[in-house]
């Protein structure tokens, strides 16, 4: 009965473990945007080119001393589509946001705009600044579209553009929105972007070195006709978006990467390694079918959105709006429920987790928009609508699955059998006090729990 009674300890112990240690590093009621003058802004807010309230939060990166921010163009009035802002300025932690590289750069007077709507941007270990731009604005008004999706890659230590690559026709399609992006950047000269299609799925890839991308199929790239419902914030609503989660590895033996994906409307999560998909060939043919790996489902309610992979740890770090949830997964354990962990969850604060990165310097970067409340109702602008969240990665995997190694709770409760039935012989032989028993045990549970990986 002791021993059962150990068990449950345990159970309750392991249960109870997980903190919510990401913490507010800047907040804002509505997003503004740092002009020359302050008779520019309001210049800019008479003339409609800057309305404040259409101007929402999507994407995140950090590079050096800056943090950038995408702000897609869903409505008009977004003067700038891509910004930063000065991390080692801490002034204040709702900071007006600063255009990349140049206003110039956003403006949709040009004929051929350099920047128009971009969900996602990537900054590589080569100084280089991936961004991928949808080119088509004002999705939740009058849409217009400016030309085919494209790739733009900046030279972080000049802001230069460096290389603007559009996606040929056939690599795109009716109903396409490119809104992520991950690039395995081993080799600076070999580098490869992958690009998803969530609007018409399917997955694009672009060499660095040969200048050319090409669209890769699959089903596993489309939405689960199950898993298309969504309830966030007392808003209930249906979407039926494909691939949209994309996270790499680190190089493996081979020199390749296993890419991580999901689509949004899904519960599973699926794997396919960067060999076959840069293999232009074979990854435009039907023969990759079985090389696609199915890793597993997260269960019930567990739609995931943006992930990023931190390739020190091997933790995927993914997000869950339809339970305001930021997860973790150890990626060198086996895809199932005791392997994954919550990090942080508020139904206040996170309601939407939008993009997630880990930096150089292993920090955790979370963004929070509350994308459906702008999309189907209205910002209540009284309030704080967004947040971006930091936390050290270990931190933030602390006294979770992603950080301690578990064993299977029979095992475990074996484990105190024996040492119990060690302790009571010693009693009957010796003498010793039952104290001494219940002492040993409680240290044996203090090593077993404090165990790391």
């Amino acid at each position: 009965m002791l021993s059962a009674n150990l068990g449950l300890l345990l159970l309750w112990a392991i249960a109870a473990l997980g903190n919510d240690n990401l913490r507010v590093a800047y907040e804002w009621r509505e997003m503004d945007f740092k002009y020359d003058t302050e008779d520019l802004r309001w210049s800019a807010i008479e003339r409609g080119e800057f309305k404040p309230a259409n101007v929402i939060p999507f994407g995140l990166e950090v590079s050096g001393h800056r943090l950038f921010i995408t702000t897609p163009r869903w409505r008009t009035g977004v003067p700038a589509t891509l910004s930063y802002l000065d991390l080692n300025d801490t002034t204040t932690d709702k900071p007006a946001l600063k255009p990349f590289p140049s206003w110039q750069a956003h403006s949709l007077q040009e004929t051929e705009p350099e920047l128009v709507s971009p969900f996602r941007v990537r900054a590589d270990r080569c100084g280089r600044l991936w961004v991928l731009d949808s080119r088509i604005s004002g999705v939740l008004e009058q849409t217009k579209v400016y030309g085919a999706p494209q790739l733009l890659v900046y030279d972080l230590h000049n802001d230069d553009l460096l290389r603007r690559h559009i996606l040929p026709a056939g690599q795109y399609k009716m109903g396409s929105l490119f809104a992520n992006l991950a690039v395995e950047d081993a080799d600076c000269e070999n580098t490869y972007a992958y690009a998803a299609d969530l609007g018409s799925p399917g997955l694009v890839v672009y060499s660095w070195k040969d200048q050319e991308s090409w669209r890769v199929q699959h089903h596993f790239f489309h939405p689960d006709p199950m898993a298309g419902n969504f309830s966030i914030n007392d808003i209930e609503f249906q979407w039926d978006d494909g691939l949209y989660g994309l996270a790499l590895s680190k190089p493996l033996e081979t020199g390749y990467s296993t890419l991580y994906f999901h689509p949004l409307c899904s519960t599973m999560e699926f794997s396919v390694d960067t060999g076959i998909l840069r293999n232009k060939t074979l990854a435009t043919s039907p023969e990759i079918y079985r090389e696609f790996k199915v890793l597993g489902s997260r269960g019930p309610n567990t739609q995931a959105g943006a992930e990023f992979l931190d390739q020190e740890t091997g933790v995927l770090f993914y997000a869950l709006p339809n339970l305001n949830e930021v997860a973790c997964w150890r990626t060198a354990t086996d895809f199932g429920h005791n392997s994954q962990s919550r990090i942080y969850m508020s139904n206040d604060t996170l309601i939407f987790p939008s993009d997630i990165k880990v930096d150089d310097q292993k920090r955790l970067w979370v963004l929070s928009n509350k994308l459906p409340v702008f999309i189907y109702d209205e910002l209540y602008y009284g309030s704080i609508n967004f947040r971006i969240f930091m936390a050290n990665v270990n931190e933030a995997v602390k006294n979770t699955a992603c950080e301690i190694r578990t064993s299977p709770l029979p095992d475990v409760i074996n484990k105190f059998s024996d040492i119990l039935n060690t302790n009571i012989n010693l009693k009957t032989t010796s003498g010793a006090p039952l104290m001494l028993a219940s002492s040993l045990i409680t240290i044996s549970l203090s090593v077993l729990m404090s165990i790391r990986l």
